[in-house]
Parts: C-alpha cells; structure tokens; sequence
C-alpha cells in the first residue's frame, strides 16, 4: 500500500518521529499504537477520491479536541495509512473539492482498523423564494385528517 503525504497542522512537513510526539503529546512507553487505513470514495458510483485531505485530531476525556492534528492525502485509489496512532478517542475529518465535508470521532481500540468513507455530494441550498411543492403535500395531508371526537362526559 502506498504511504500518503503528511503535514502537520502548521504546514510544515516533518519527520514521521517528531509528527507522531507533537500530534499526540508525547507517548508513554510501551503503549499501545494503531495502524490506521482511510479508503474515501464517491456515494454515488464507487469510485476512489484522489487527494482529498483526511485531518486527524485526538480527542480529550471531556470530548473537547486538542490544539494538534494531523493531515493525510489520499493517493489515485483513495487510500492514505498511519502508522503510530495511540488507542483512544480520534476526532476525523475529511474534506474533498466538490463533496460535503465529513466529520466523525472514532475509538481506536484496535492494532490495524480501516475506516471507509463514502462522500456525498453537496446537497441543493434551501430557499425560501422557491416553491417546495413536496412541503405542501406533507400539509395537505395533515389537513386530510379528521380529528377524532371527544368522548362525551358521563353524567350522573
């Protein structure tokens, strides 16, 4: 499998070492790493997204995301890997020209685990000078309903 490119959140590239310690805060020794595989393609055909940014974030005990991350590349068959992710929670976002951005965190609790990302094209704005004749319809329909009669009162 080919090895995407890398930066840190900075911009600069680094060496993988020093990447790994700044992203994640230093490690612990002895403490257990994964191997993450990306494949990003398209919802609608299946088809590889070349290049499309896959940023990595850790994530806090209280959910809140850390100030580090992390930015991959996926090559022309929409892979990108890394090596050295330590077990716990990992914000990720993926962000493609012409695709809805993605976002989602992640338990990393496994040696290897590959994370499959099928993107959406945007969808159409709303606007609130078109006609939306499928609003109507849904109205109309609550309008077709009766209401059910009271019960009348027992009287003694």
């Amino acid at each position: 499998m080919a090895m995407a490119t890398w930066t840190m959140a900075t911009g600069k590239t680094t060496t993988r070492l020093a990447a790994v310690l700044v992203l994640f805060g230093g490690l612990a020794w002895g403490e257990q790493l994964a191997i993450l595989n990306f494949v990003i393609f398209k919802d609608y055909n299946g088809k590889p997204i070349r290049n499309a940014s896959v940023i990595m974030h850790p994530v806090k005990g209280n959910g809140q995301q850390k100030n580090t991350g992390l930015e991959l590349k996926t090559n022309a068959e929409g892979k990108a890997s890394f090596d050295g992710v330590p077990f716990g929670k990992l914000r990720v976002q993926i962000i493609a020209t012409g695709y809805q951005t993605y976002g989602d965190d992640y338990t990393i609790d496994k040696q290897q685990m590959e994370i499959v990302v099928k993107m959406k094209r945007p969808g159409e704005q709303y606007s609130i000078y078109k006609d939306h004749p499928e609003e109507k319809k849904a109205e109309e329909k609550k309008d077709d309903k009766k209401p059910e009669a009271a019960p009348e009162p027992k009287k003694d």
